[in-house]
């Protein structure tokens, strides 16, 4: 019997099955009823397709289910490296009552397009707390444009940091130190302790910290929130997230 056949397995017993409240099991069947009852499931499939639909989203449903529960553990498991790390570029209202924790990479062309769908959401509602985990994980250009990013808020603040990671978003060129150069004093930073501090440990230890906690949260791909204690895997529009935030409310 196919795969396609087993949701309605257990159906097609109970129609076969003199009396429901005997055990049924296919095992125990002659050849003859045993090729009865792959006649009844399929004559039962075909008169009726949408069994098979409703199993199946059924599944999926419960499969949702299960992740969601197992995700909500994670977050609660690992809720100081993800909301409390004392590293993460923290925006929004600091104060908030929802925190929305983003894993981006700059060379993720969704993590982009997810830039002004967490403006809105912000822009919205002023009570929602925002932190950026940098996870590059899309090569080197991404591991250079996180340094960049990193080393300006080590160095420069926080206000700087926002201003480099706005940048970034909108940036595909060389990252060569030329062009890194020319993008920090472009925004009337000191360019020079920036790139001094790149190659630091300080820096590779946030990047590190960051893969470990993805890894941990069993999270491989970008953008990635956390939503309050929710995980958001991959891109949402402001409504959506919207909506994720009201129920955490509740």
């Amino acid at each position: 019997m196919t795969r396609l056949a087993l949701p309605a397995l257990a159906l097609a017993a109970t129609m076969f099955s003199t009396t429901s409240a005997l055990a049924f099991d296919p095992a125990d069947m002659s050849d003859s009823e045993s090729a009865a009852f792959g006649e009844a499931v399929r004559a039962y499939l075909l008169e009726n397709p949408e069994v098979l639909v409703e199993a199946f989203q059924l599944l999926e449903q419960r499969n949702a289910d299960q992740q969601a529960g197992a995700d909500k553990q994670l977050v609660a498991m690992y809720s100081d490296e993800i909301f409390d790390d004392g590293v993460s570029w923290v925006g929004g209202n600091p104060d908030g009552d929802v925190t929305l924790v983003e894993f981006m990479d700059y060379r993720c062309g969704y993590c982009r397009r997810a830039v002004p769908e967490v403006d809105s959401l912000l822009s919205t509602d002023g009570n929602i707390r925002l932190i950026i985990k940098e996870f590059p994980i899309l090569g080197e250009a991404s591991v250079i444009s996180s340094r960049f990013a990193i080393a300006t808020q080590m160095v420069a603040g926080d206000e700087a940091y926002k201003q480099v990671h706005d940048a970034l978003i909108d940036y595909s060129g060389d990252m060569g130190d030329v062009a890194l150069r020319r993008l920090a004093e472009g925004l009337g930073l000191d360019a020079d302790p920036i790139l001094e501090k790149m190659g630091s440990e300080e820096v590779s230890r946030v990047i590190s910290d960051n893969r470990e906690l993805a890894r941990s949260l069993q999270i491989n791909g970008t953008p990635t929130f956390v939503l309050g204690d929710e995980l958001l895997r991959g891109y949402l529009p402001a409504a959506e997230m919207a909506k994720i935030v009201e129920d955490q409310r509740g």
